[in-house]
């Protein structure tokens, strides 16, 4: 049974205390939050979308958003969103991820052309709940009319042509909760990855007109504490070669795909190679540094051999498809032709050498 919206003089946390073995209506929309298990089978029990599959329409209140450079995922279209109860709002940091309020839901759908349409393959969800954060992955259907949670995971077929014109057939591998965990956890807390500041820095072409997202984030509410968008850190777009030096578009793009793991915190730091934004140690960003599991490696010296693309680890384990062997492990079953071909320049561009 549905209960009617908590009042909002409640305290935030009586309000959440109300909510967790129950789902409750939405303050902004007709969003109905669950908080607690049994999640919900079907993904329209939400209330996140309004109508049946594609196109995507959003109930009022859930924001859509992207990012300068996003993860590579087998060339997925990807469709994000936002949404947050009434009068909460995550909490802004310059570094690290949003501290994102209880109820919180993050979505993220994935989706291939075919046939002239757009084929709708899977909807995960990050919810904010008492414990922390809960991955939750919706399958769409064949009708395109409704996706089912399948916490187990699986594959798809899927055919599409890429960015070149060439036709890929691929089995989408679609996650398991558990391995949500190996590019979400960070110092044992699964955390959202793309909600950042560097990242949401943007304009965005929403339905009532263009505006910066840290901006429209700040004005309706879902945000607070946050500077301007000319004082926020801003990530390169990686494929936009006339506004940022190709430094900057590599840097971001493995900021974006690969330094979910390794950073300090994540799953691949015991390695030592770091590629977050802002690491400017030569040594951690891998500068003549030896592998740590030199079985994967190519026979190759060192992660990054500065000026040698082609003696890279780096580049090396970008190029590969082989299980334990491609980077990232998990999210891909194609190489990213050229997101390879950016960080080919970048190493190229490296002076140094390795005695």
């Amino acid at each position: 049974m549905r209960r009617s919206a908590p009042s909002m003089l409640l305290p935030a946390a009586l309000i959440f205390f109300a909510c967790v073995n129950a789902s409750c209506g939405g303050w902004r929309s007709g969003v109905r939050v669950h908080l607690a298990e049994p999640f919900p089978d079907k993904l329209s029990s939400w209330g996140l979308f309004e109508g049946r599959g594609a196109p995507l329409k959003p109930s009022p209140g859930v924001i859509p958003y992207d990012l300068n450079t996003p993860l590579f995922s087998d060339y997925a279209d990807k469709y994000r969103f936002v949404w947050m109860p009434e009068g909460q709002s995550a909490s802004y940091s310059d570094e690290e991820e949003f501290d994102f309020p209880f109820g919180t839901i993050l979505s993220k759908t994935f989706a291939f052309p075919a046939d002239g349409r757009e084929q709708l393959i899977e909807t995960r969800l990050l919810v904010r709940v008492s414990a922390g954060w809960v991955a939750l992955p919706y399958v769409w259907n064949k009708s395109q009319t409704e996706a089912h949670l399948v916490v187990a995971g699986g594959v798809q077929d899927v055919s599409f042509r890429d960015p070149s014109g060439a036709v890929q057939k691929i089995r989408y591998s679609i996650p398991n909760v558990n391995e949500c965990a190996q590019c979400h956890e960070r110092s044992k807390s699964l955390l959202p990855i793309g909600p950042k500041a560097r990242h949401l820095n943007r304009d965005f072409d929403y339905a009532d007109g263009r505006e910066n997202q840290l901006a429209r984030w700040t004005r309706i509410g879902y945000l607070r504490g946050a500077p301007g968008p000319e004082s926020a850190p801003r990530l390169a777009v990686w494929d936009d070669a006339k506004n940022a030096t190709v430094e900057a578009r590599a840097r971001a793009y493995l900021d974006a795909n690969c330094a979910h793991c390794h950073q300090s915190g994540g799953s691949a730091a015991y390695t030592g190679f770091l590629l977050d934004w802002k690491e400017t140690d030569r040594r951690r960003l891998g500068y003549c540094k030896n592998p740590n599991s030199a079985g994967y490696s190519g026979n190759l010296a060192y992660d990054v051999a500065p000026g040698k693309p082609e003696e890279s680890i780096l580049l090396y384990r970008m190029l590969s498809t082989r299980p334990k062997e491609m980077m990232p492990e998990i999210g891909r079953s194609l190489v990213h032709s050229e997101g390879a071909m950016l960080v080919r320049e970048w190493l190229a561009s490296l002076e140094g050498r390795c005695e």
